[in-house]
Formats: structure tokens, C-alpha cells, sequence
């Protein structure tokens, strides 16, 4: 009865110690890295080729009174 005991015992201890390490390696797997913010958009060249057009009418409209 002892020799069931132990091989039981034995047993439990390796379930234990098999979850704790496959819980452990899940838990800290990095996520994918995070892609770098673009250096200039879309928004900031139309606001750019806006102005420049603003100010093109401006002159024009001085210049034309």
C-alpha cells in the first residue's frame, strides 16, 4: 500500500510541476512589437499644398488692386 502511495504521490508531483511550467511559459510570451509611427501623413502635405494655394491668392489678389 505504500508502494501505491508513492507511485501516486510521485505522480501528482509531476502533474503539478508540468502545469506550473507550461502555465508559466504561456504566461509570458511577448506580443508582436508595435509598428513605428509614420514620420509625416497625408493630412500634413494637404495642409501644407492649402496654405501655399492660400497665400498664392493672396498675392495674386493684392497684386490685382
Amino acid at each position: 500500500m505504500a508502494g501505491v502511495m508513492r507511485v501516486l504521490m510521485l505522480e501528482l508531483v509531476a502533474v503539478v510541476v508540468v502545469a506550473l511550467l507550461l502555465n508559466a511559459s504561456s504566461a509570458q510570451s511577448p506580443g508582436p512589437a508595435m509598428a513605428p509611427s509614420p514620420t509625416s501623413d497625408g493630412v500634413t502635405i494637404d495642409q501644407g499644398i492649402a496654405y501655399v494655394l492660400m497665400l498664392a491668392a493672396l498675392v495674386v489678389t493684392y497684386i490685382i488692386h
